[in-house]
C-alpha cells in the first residue's frame, strides 16, 4: 500500500502545466471514459481491510486532547432541514463560534452549512468570527434539475454571502457513462462560484457515494471531479441510506494523493452523514494521517459534514479535562 505523500503538492506554474499535460483527457466523452476506465481496479478486499487496521488505531491522553480539538475545528456544523427557520440558523451559528459556552478555549467549527436561502441569516450572525458559510446548491440532495435552475442557485447562494458551496452531481448521468457531461457540469458550478472581485467561493462536489455502486465508480468520480476543479471532494448528502463510510473515504483520500502526484494540485476531502462520535472521528484523522500525511490535517483540507458530532466531541473534550463525564443538558440538542 502507498504511503502518505511527504509534501504539499506543487501550485502555481508548475501545477497549472502539469494540468494542461492532461487536457486530453477531457476533449470528449470517449477520452473521458477511457481515461476514467483505465484507472487502476479497486480492490475491495484490500480496501477494506486496510480502512479497518487504520480503524483499529487508539490514541491517548495529550494526543487524544489534540485530536478532539482539530476535529472541531473541521466540523461544517450543518442543518438542512424543511423546516429551518432564522431562529434555528442564528442559534447554530452562535454554537459554531463558541461549541462550549463555559469553556472559551474550545476551537471554533470550520463552517455552518444551509441551504441558500439562510446564508444571509448565517452571514449576519457569523460576522467576522472567521466561521464560513457553506451552502448546498445545485437542486440539492437530488441534483435532479436543469442545468441553468442549477447555476441560479450556486449564484445566488455567492451572492448572498457564502463562501463555500456544496454542489452535488448528476448520479443517473455518471452512471449512465455521460462523463463529459458531468465534468462540464462540475466546470460550470466552479465558474458560477466567482465573484465580481475576482475572489471565487470554494466548491465542494458531492457524490453521493452510497448510490454510485462500486468502489471503482467511487475512484472515477474522484478524478473526474478533481480534473474538472473541485476544491474538496465529498462524500454524501447526509440524506440517503448509506453515507460517509471509512472503505469509501480511504478511496478517495488515495485518488486525492494520486492526483497531487500526478498534476501538482492538492484537493481537500469531506465525508459526511452517520459521523456520530469521537472515536468515529479519531478514525477518519487517523487515515487521513496515514495517506496523506500533515499537509490534510486542518480545516483547509479536511472537513467532517456533522451535526450530532459537535456533541459527542464536547463531551469527550470535557471528560478528557475533568475526569468524569458530563450529564445530558451539558450540550445543546441541535
Amino acid at each position: 500500500m502507498p504511503t502518505a505523500i511527504s509534501e504539499v503538492p506543487a501550485s502555481g506554474n508548475e501545477a497549472a502545466g502539469r494540468l494542461a499535460s492532461m487536457a486530453d483527457v477531457t476533449a470528449s466523452n470517449g477520452a473521458l471514459r477511457r481515461f476514467l476506465h483505465g484507472l487502476p481496479g479497486v480492490d475491495a478486499v484490500g480496501l477494506q481491510a486496510r480502512a479497518a487496521t487504520l480503524g483499529t488505531r487508539s490514541i491517548k491522553t495529550t494526543a487524544k486532547a489534540y485530536a478532539i480539538d482539530l476535529a472541531i475545528s473541521m466540523i461544517d456544523l450543518t442543518t438542512l432541514e424543511g423546516a429551518d427557520t432564522p431562529g434555528k440558523v442564528r442559534a447554530l451559528c452562535a454554537k459554531g463560534v463558541h461549541p462550549d459556552p463555559t469553556d472559551r478555549t474550545a476551537p471554533k467549527v470550520a463552517a455552518i452549512c444551509v441551504y441558500p436561502d439562510m446564508v444571509g441569516v448565517a452571514k449576519e450572525a457569523l460576522g467576522d468570527s472567521g466561521v464560513h458559510v457553506a451552502s448546498v446548491a445545485t437542486a440539492f440532495p437530488a441534483g435532479r434539475a436543469a442545468l441553468p435552475v442549477k447555476l441560479a442557485d450556486t449564484r445566488d447562494a455567492v451572492a448572498a454571502g457564502a463562501d463555500e458551496i456544496d454542489m452535488v452531481i448528476d448520479r443517473g448521468a455518471f452512471l449512465s457513462g455521460r462523463y463529459l457531461e458531468v465534468f462540464e457540469e462540475i466546470k460550470a458550478v466552479k465558474e458560477a462560484c466567482a465573484r465580481p472581485d475576482g475572489s471565487a467561493a470554494h466548491l465542494k462536489v458531492i457524490f453521493e457515494t452510497g448510490e454510485l455502486q462500486t468502489y471503482d465508480n467511487v475512484r472515477r468520480v474522484s478524478w473526474l471531479a478533481m480534473l474538472a476543479g473541485a476544491d474538496f471532494i465529498k462524500t454524501s448528502t447526509g440524506k440517503v441510506a448509506v453515507n460517509a463510510t471509512p472503505p469509501v473515504t480511504l478511496l478517495m483520500l488515495e485518488a486525492v494523493r494520486d492526483f497531487a502526484a500526478a498534476t501538482g494540485v492538492q484537493v481537500g476531502v469531506k465525508p459526511a452523514g452517520g459521523i456520530r462520535t469521537t472515536k468515529d472521528a479519531v478514525k477518519y484523522l487517523v487515515m487521513v494521517n496515514e495517506t496523506l500525511g500533515d499537509a490534510w490535517l486542518s480545516a483547509d483540507w479536511f472537513r467532517f459534514g456533522a451535526s450530532s458530532l459537535l456533541n459527542d466531541l464536547l463531551m469527550q473534550r470535557q471528560k478528557l479535562s475533568t475526569g468524569r463525564y458530563s450529564g445530558p443538558d451539558y450540550v445543546t440538542v441541535d
